[in-house]
């Protein structure tokens, strides 16, 4: 007999196989009521294997699943759903064109007789959000929801289906600071209430604040399950990768001939409020803040992504205030958007057709007559994928089958495309494992001392420190603080995230 509670949920000895590919070998997991339980490792490691096992997409070569301390078998999502378990991914299961009331109780309908019982499924959806904290209209159609309001719905379907047991797919990796701080409020309470949570996250910094144990997978095994409070980041790299901390942030050589590239003076915007910013050949210049302070903004608007309403912009010692987007682009600036799906990629082309497009401009890709010559493209574009380290095989592979840290690759590929002498990166790594975290800072390293200038705007407070020569802390659309070197400690840092105005170097 046991001596302690049976689990909620016990996985053991699971493994995997698909064709040539060992996903899963031997893993052990246990979930405990009101246990939050973080899934950490990187692309690859097995996570996405071992969830889709337990949500009833896979079943497992061989192991054995118990809920509650019972054998089951899933032979689909929906077995695994009437078992209590829920899972939200990344990518939705949300019908768009219907109501959240309609997504809610899509296949579960309230009957009055004959007829479905619109009245109580009304009153129904309104209690669920309630209780749940989230502020909705149940009316609206999920196509007209913001993504953090399609994942609270998505929550809401699934606890309303009773699950006890909640997978979460890099819940934050689209969400505001405010968003965010809403969620993880709602895990504190689903947690107290009982439910399971299992939290699939690359964010180290959420893990001490709502997690209890961190289960690390690489290579398809397990590494450990280690207490969240009590373990550092230090730690959780290692495990996750094999390798130590100081091996995943390069240290970057500064130039000394720092000339002046591009200089912003009184920026106004949406969101930003009269900004000063000089950007360095041969230098990271690093910009943090919380969402919504303006980090972000203010780039996009000397960009021609949203309004400038007063200032001025030059680049190269020439006036570029108010330059379209593909107008900066020709003068020599790339600027990678923090969201690849949506701005990035076209996620139904090919890694070498997505990088193709940025050769479009090239002189020496034209053939005879001005027709494009597709030897020179594609040898181009090979180069291009070596250098990001991309497998050739993926080259050819339509961009949405690839993994999240490939996508970011080829992202990165687009802005080898043509010579440029500024490169914008915001939020370069969001979603993507250490592992391509490591190569990717290496490709910084590597643009920054060939004497490229390069911003790093980031939510991700170590990897902007790590990389910056110079850092700009952002708050309420100005400039709170301006650090260098020894200057850009944590303290330092995080006490000027809320400041209406700092001093700067």
């Amino acid at each position: 007999m046991p001596n302690g509670p049976v689990p909620l949920v016990e996985m053991t000895q699971i493994s995997k196989e698909f064709p040539g590919v060992k996903a899963l070998s031997g893993v052990d997991f246990k979930l405990e009521r009101g246990e939050v339980h973080v899934l950490f490792g990187e692309n690859g490691a097995g996570k996405s294997t071992l969830i889709s096992i337990l949500s009833g997409v896979y079943r497992p070569t061989s192991g054995t699943l118990r809920v509650d301390g019972a054998a089951v078998n899933f032979h689909s999502v929906h077995d695994a759903v009437r078992c209590g378990i829920g899972t939200v991914f990344q990518e939705f299961s949300l019908v768009p064109t219907s109501s959240v009331i309609e997504n809610i109780y899509l296949g579960r309908e309230p009957k009055r007789g004959p007829f479905i019982d619109r009245r109580a499924m009304i009153a129904g959806a309104r209690t669920l959000f309630e209780n749940l904290g989230f502020d909705i209209d149940i009316r609206r159609r999920v196509s007209s929801l913001s993504r953090a309001q399609q994942q609270m719905v998505e929550i809401a379907k699934a606890l309303h289906a009773k699950a006890r047991v909640l997978i979460l797919d890099e819940p934050t990796a689209s969400l505001t600071e405010k968003e965010t701080r809403k969620l993880f409020a709602f895990i504190a309470k689903a947690a107290a209430d009982g439910v399971g949570i299992i939290y699939i996250s690359h964010r180290i910094q959420e893990f001490r604040e709502i997690a209890d144990n961190i289960t690390v997978l690489r290579d398809g095994r397990l590494i450990a399950t280690v207490p969240a409070r009590d373990t550092t980041e230090k730690v959780l790299v290692e495990l996750m990768t094999g390798r130590s901390i100081n091996q995943i942030y390069p240290e970057i050589i500064r130039r000394a001939d720092n000339a002046t590239l591009m200089t912003l003076r009184k920026i106004e915007s949406s969101g930003v409020r009269g900004v000063d910013i000089d950007v360095r050949a041969g230098e990271v210049l690093g910009v943090a803040g919380l969402v919504g302070s303006g980090k972000s903004r203010v780039w996009r608007s000397i960009l021609g992504l949203q309004p400038t309403t007063a200032g001025t912009v030059s680049v190269g010692g020439k006036d570029a205030t108010h330059a379209t987007t593909r107008d900066m682009l020709r003068r020599g600036v790339y600027y990678l958007p923090p969201d690849r799906k949506s701005e990035g990629l076209q996620l139904t082309a090919t890694a070498r057709e997505n990088i193709n497009l940025s050769l479009l401009d090239r002189p020496d890709v034209a053939g005879r007559f001005g027709f494009l010559s597709r030897r020179r493209r594609t040898a181009l574009s090979d180069q291009i994928g070596k250098r990001v380290d991309i497998a050739k095989t993926s080259m050819d592979r339509v961009v949405s089958k690839l993994s999240g840290g490939n996508q970011q690759k080829v992202l990165f590929g687009k802005g080898f495309g043509a010579e440029r002498d500024i490169y914008i990166f915001d939020e370069p790594t969001v979603g993507v494992d250490m592992g391509t975290r490591a190569a990717l800072y290496q490709l910084i390293k590597e643009i920054a001392e060939a004497g490229k200038a390069v911003v790093v705007i980031s939510s991700d407070l170590p990897e902007v420190m790590n990389l910056s020569h110079r850092l700009l802390v952002f708050s309420k659309g100005k400039i709170s603080g301006e650090f260098a070197g020894s200057e850009i400690v944590e303290g330092n840092v995080l006490k000027h995230f809320f400041a209406e105005t700092g001093a700067s170097l």
